[in-house]
């Protein structure tokens, strides 16, 4: 059986860190005209902020340690999560309601956070180690961003 909020979920897929942040002005534009929908349990704002913590993440570091175990039985999925779509339920163990940087945020400061995190971003790699991953090149630090954007973009619609 097909979920329902599934099937109307958006399909996107984000060729570069302005993709998101142009999706991101667009939803904005449709929310102050009372024509964004919301599938998912995060308002725009929220999205925007934990887009822009977890790109931060990588640059100030995670405020949460994952055992080595963890770690290991994930590093040999690097590719599918930097490469393929984001599918929605993953939960990271330990964290309390499954992951970080869900603060609630006004629209505004939401995008001008994910604003400058894409940002730095585009003009700088992150100097530490992925999280989970490891080390990772430029435009795997990219992709894998867009990925999550797309993930959690794709709840939002414009009616």
């Amino acid at each position: 059986m097909s979920d329902p909020v599934s099937s109307q979920r958006r399909e996107l897929h984000f060729k570069s860190l302005d993709d998101i942040t142009a999706d991101v002005g667009k939803l904005a534009m449709a929310e102050r005209d009372k024509k964004l929908r919301q599938l998912g349990n995060w308002t725009l704002g929220q999205m925007c902020g934990h887009l822009a913590g977890w790109i931060d993440y990588g640059f100030d570091g995670t405020p949460v340690k994952f055992p080595w175990l963890v770690k290991m039985l994930a590093r040999p999925q690097r590719k599918k999560y930097i490469f393929n779509p984001m599918k929605p339920g993953g939960r990271l163990p330990r964290v309390a309601g499954g992951t970080l940087a869900t603060d609630p945020i006004s629209t505004e400061d939401g995008i001008q956070r994910l604003k400058r995190a894409c940002a730095r971003l585009k003009s700088q790699i992150p100097a530490r180690k992925h999280f989970i991953f490891g080390q990772l090149k430029h435009e795997e630090w990219k992709n894998i961003h867009m990925r999550h954007a797309e993930l959690h973009l794709s709840f939002l619609r414009r009616d």
